[in-house]
């Protein structure tokens, strides 16, 4: 049966070889997640990130039918200034590869990729989840059920505030994916420091989350791990202040009947614009925390 193929970039390609650590990058952030062109900036200040903490990053993505794991920089403006590029889950991944479409991944599909080139940490903003009015929709993120069983480590700064985050975590909990706090006892809420949800489970170094996706790995637990990461305070947005503007844009989308793969897309710009900017500058500031913290985990998780 012939194996799924990836061109992996050379300095991936080189660190993968000899066992130096890669820090997986999602790509929707750039095509989905901010305007151009501070997707673009944002993505390669992220790369910088995860260079500086030590490690190599992969921004993966599917370019023409071919999966990519890490590109170029001419590639990275290429896909910011793209159109009609898929937002690709579980469901539609091989889709894009047969079809020789061009598409980004969600978490769910970064995580499937990375897996699939050897790569064990993730960074990402923040994960989808359950979202509200869920009852009525059965609107679940596919990222829950990929935690489950994808042996990726991903870290972010929490579920998108968007979401229903009680309903998100349990789902999380009833897959049985270990859910870490970085230094918190308080789940963060993406904009958020706070969400009045407490963590189950508290690590306060990086070489002791690497050596718990180690002990996993010798259990044979299986799927992944989850470690939310608070955004700096300095950049930070209130949770009553940023909760006003969600329930606004909230309205906005039942209103306009979207659904889908294109809600978050939709309530992430009217908050941009319902902050006058300030969400974008938080988003910035929390991805590339979490990249920080990816790096860290991925060099010490080389040397168990």
């Amino acid at each position: 049966m012939t194996q799924p193929q990836f061109t992996a970039s050379p300095d991936v390609a080189a660190a993968l070889a000899e066992g130096r650590p890669v820090v997986a990058l999602e790509s929707t952030i750039i095509t989905h997640g901010m305007p151009w062109p501070e997707n673009v900036e944002t993505a390669r200040q992220v790369e910088e990130t995860v260079r500086a903490g030590g490690a190599v990053p992969a921004t993966i993505a599917i370019l023409d039918g071919q999966l990519r794991i890490g590109l170029t920089d001419e590639e990275l403006v290429a896909l910011g200034q793209a159109k009609d590029v898929m937002k690709l889950s579980r469901a539609d991944l091989a889709f894009a590869v047969t079809m020789g479409r061009t598409g980004s991944t969600t978490v769910a599909a970064t995580m499937i990729c990375a897996a699939l080139a050897g790569i064990e940490v993730f960074a990402t903003g923040g994960i989808g989840g359950v979202h509200r009015g869920a009852e009525d929709s059965f609107d679940i993120s596919a990222d829950l059920i990929e935690l489950a069983r994808t042996p990726v480590t991903v870290v972010c700064a929490g579920a998108k505030a968007i979401l229903d985050l009680p309903k998100t975590f349990e789902v999380l909990e009833t897959q049985g994916v270990p859910v870490v706090g970085y230094r918190c006892d308080e789940l963060p809420a993406f904009w958020s420091r706070e969400s009045g949800l407490p963590s189950p489970l508290r690590m306060d170094e990086a070489i002791k989350i690497a050596r718990h996706m180690a002990d996993r790995k010798a259990l044979s637990l299986g799927g992944g791990m989850l470690v939310t990461n608070p955004v700096p305070e300095a950049d930070a947005i209130a949770a009553d202040v940023i909760g006003a503007h969600i329930e606004a844009a909230l309205t906005e989308a039942n209103q306009q009947n979207i659904t889908g793969k294109g809600v978050t897309p939709f309530l992430l710009g009217r908050m941009v614009e319902l902050t006058d900017g300030a969400s974008l500058v938080t988003n910035k500031a929390l991805i590339l925390n979490n990249a920080a913290l990816a790096a860290e985990i991925a060099v010490a998780a080389v040397t168990i």
